[in-house]
């Protein structure tokens, strides 16, 4: 069995007592809105600079609020500054968003996926599948990658529909370039569902489960790509 290639890590919001980020989202408003997604993203950052510093190119994915970002040039400067402190390369960075967040201003968002994709970024759509806008958000923003949410990824092993709707997804996606990465994947059956369907990146706990200030998986399955 060979070890699995990690392809990159998931920066989670979690509180200081391990809280999960439910607990931790609810308490932002748009008043602190801006002020956490750019704490957030500093301290991603600066994490990743500390630990992953030698490994070969991980990806480093960090969650955004498109509605807090007001103009994404302006927005980043904290990022990259952190980056620079870090010795992190800025090109490692992926930002993604959710789709279950409710898009105020549809342009607005495909200017910021746009202006980070210029920057060298790699964009992503979280949650594909479950929110608001689907394949109409898809076609309007033509992201780097999407994440399959978990809810189609339960228990597809035992489910000939789900596998149908996910190897479809992959077909979209694979015409229009765009990358797929199966999310909350937690048994070998799942994995091996996924696979089938033609998803070579995965993420779940199958591999490891979400740490405080830490980065590692110890996942051994196949030489799968993992987001960990």
């Amino acid at each position: 069995m060979k070890a699995a290639q990690i392809w990159g890590y998931e920066a989670l919001v979690r509180g200081v007592n391990g809280e999960g980020a439910g607990a931790v989202l609810s308490k932002v408003t748009d008043e602190n809105r801006y002020a956490f997604d750019q704490a957030c993203r500093v301290k991603a950052i600066e994490l990743a600079g500390a630990k992953l510093r030698g490994q070969v190119a991980p990806k480093l994915s960090i969650n955004f609020m498109p509605n807090a970002v007001y103009e994404p040039r302006a927005c980043i400067q904290a990022s990259l500054a952190a980056a620079e402190r870090a010795q992190f390369d800025t090109r490692h960075l992926m930002f993604e968003f959710t789709e279950n967040e409710e898009m105020r201003d549809t342009a607005h968002v495909k200017n910021i996926v746009e202006a980070y994709r210029h920057m060298g970024f790699t964009t992503a759509i979280d949650d594909f599948g479950a929110g608001y806008a689907g394949l109409g958000l898809l076609a309007n923003l033509r992201p780097d990658l999407i994440k399959i949410d978990m809810e189609l990824i339960r228990g597809i092993g035992d489910s000939a529909d789900r596998r149908v709707i996910v190897s479809g997804i992959v077909s979209i996606a694979r015409a229009l370039g765009i990358e797929v990465i199966a999310e909350g994947i937690e048994t070998r059956g799942e994995l091996d569902a996924v696979r089938s369907c033609g998803v070579d990146l995965v993420q779940g706990y199958i591999f490891a489960k979400p740490m405080i200030e830490t980065f590692q998986s110890d996942g051994e399955l196949d030489g799968v790509k993992v987001a960990a």
